[in-house]
């Protein structure tokens, strides 16, 4: 089955790397239902006020900032293994299917993003008109 340019999109934008070395980039699951598209993410350490979420027809922005105790930790020592991304992230998701950005809802607990996008009810059919009537 060909793949389309939507479905390409979609992939291009999961398979995406970090953007540069200053800004760290989220890993996400994307889950489909019949009625909703849900992004879920962990954001551990974010709090609500430091996240923000914008949402288009197609597309979810996730940015945020993860602030650290650990500068003073880092005076006290040497880091040996640094995993953890500190400071501003960000990532955009091309959606497999377009939603209602008006009916939106995050919810940010235990450090989980949980972000549901109600998908958009268009109809692929379309009306055809008698031109004799016309």
């Amino acid at each position: 089955m060909p793949v389309s340019a939507r479905e390409r999109d979609y992939f291009s934008a999961l398979e995406g790397g970090w953007p540069s070395a200053s800004e760290g980039q989220l890993s996400v699951d994307v889950i489909e239902t019949d009625r909703d598209l849900i992004v879920r993410t962990a954001v551990a350490g974010v709090r609500a006020e430091d996240l923000d979420v914008s949402v288009t027809d197609d597309t979810v922005t996730i940015r945020g900032d993860r602030r650290t105790a650990g500068e003073a930790w880092e005076r006290q020592g040497t880091v040996h293994v640094q995993e953890c991304h500190w400071g501003a992230f960000s990532r955009s998701v091309v959606l497999p299917s377009h939603i209602r950005p008006d009916g939106a809802d995050a919810v940010l607990k235990d450090g989980i993003l949980v972000i549901t996008l109600p998908k958009s009810q268009r109809s692929s059919r379309l009306t055809i008109i008698d031109d004799s009537e016309l």
